[in-house]
């Protein structure tokens, strides 16, 4: 990593499209960043919000706790290795292991379409007791609204989560700094591939299934291994890419990446290839990036690899 103090961050909208809310403001990428900063942002300040973090560290008398809180939209609600149940509840916690926070309790708010059947709630509902049990997580609070019918889709869900914080010194953007390695997780892009080939109708040659998984057991690893973590973020919307440019932002520091050193499957990459993506800009559910000093980059790998 290289330090880039002197970088300039503009990025306008353009002019046609400044005054009103696309789907890209919500894909995670460029416009994502630029309503946060430009809006919410100026309008909400405060501390915990300018971290630009995966969740808010709040201190509690003698305890640190992380809170976060997340929103899925997602079609299909069921797709290959998953569904919006798992994704909504390893999405949450997984923002909290991002800040170093050991997942406990959960919030669900269903809001639901007029029409929905019953049983594809009910399979949602056990997908997410389901997830919550291999998380270690406990749903404990929740709420349920409905829609008109067209004016959802399906099931939209809404998590909170809160956690105990497991470091005197969590992991943040601002800790990054020059020198720092750069560790990715697993390979990229099936969550993203999974996804487009259940709603496109793709055949695929070889299965791809999602990689959605709770991702609190890998964190813990590197912790008990006594790495220097200085960041993690998880690799959702807008992929590895768009997480190193946030990150790069928040630290004012520049990432050179390897790209021959990231894994992508097979499988994935030929889809890539044939509808022309950037697997590097493909959502994740079940990898992480890690920024740690160099001296630790071997020691932090070994870690992560003792866990299946």
């Amino acid at each position: 990593m290289a330090d880039q103090h002197s970088l300039s961050w503009s990025c306008p909208l353009p002019a046609e499209d400044s005054e009103r809310i696309q789907l890209a403001h919500g894909g995670g990428g460029k416009l994502t960043l630029e309503l946060i900063e430009r809006l919410f942002l100026p309008v909400l300040a405060s501390p915990q919000l300018e971290a630009r973090h995966d969740g808010a560290i709040v201190q509690l008398g003698n305890l640190q706790l992380a809170f976060t809180t997340d929103s899925y939209v997602v079609r299909p609600i069921e797709f290959p290795g998953g569904s919006i149940g798992e994704l909504a509840v390893y999405g949450t916690v997984n923002d909290l292991a991002m800040c170093g926070a050991k997942p406990l309790f959960l919030s669900v708010g269903f809001i639901l379409e007029e029409g929905l059947p019953l049983e594809v709630l009910k399979r949602v509902a056990h997908a997410i007791q389901r997830a919550a049990r291999q998380a270690g997580v406990t749903v404990v609070t929740g709420d349920t609204k409905v829609v008109e019918r067209g004016k959802g889709d399906q099931v939209f869900l809404n998590t909170s989560g809160i956690g105990v914080v497991e470091l005197e010194t969590p992991p943040a953007p601002a800790r990054v700094s020059p020198g720092d390695a750069v560790i990715v997780s697993g390979d990229l892009g099936r969550h993203g591939v999974a996804i487009l080939a259940a709603r496109e109708g793709l055949e695929l040659e070889g299965a791809i299934e999602t990689d959605a998984a709770p991702l609190w057991e890998p964190v813990a690893a590197l912790l008990r291994a006594g790495i220097e973590v200085h960041c993690l973020r998880d690799l959702t919307r807008g992929g590895l890419a768009s997480a190193l440019n946030e990150i790069a932002r928040a630290a004012r520091v520049g990432i050179e990446v390897d790209e021959s050193a990231i894994v992508v499957s097979e499988p994935v990459a030929a889809v890539c290839e044939m509808l022309g993506l950037d697997p590097l800009y493909v959502a994740n559910e079940g990898r992480f990036v890690a920024f740690v000093p160099w001296r630790d980059a071997e020691r932090a790998v070994a870690a992560l690899r003792q866990v299946p």
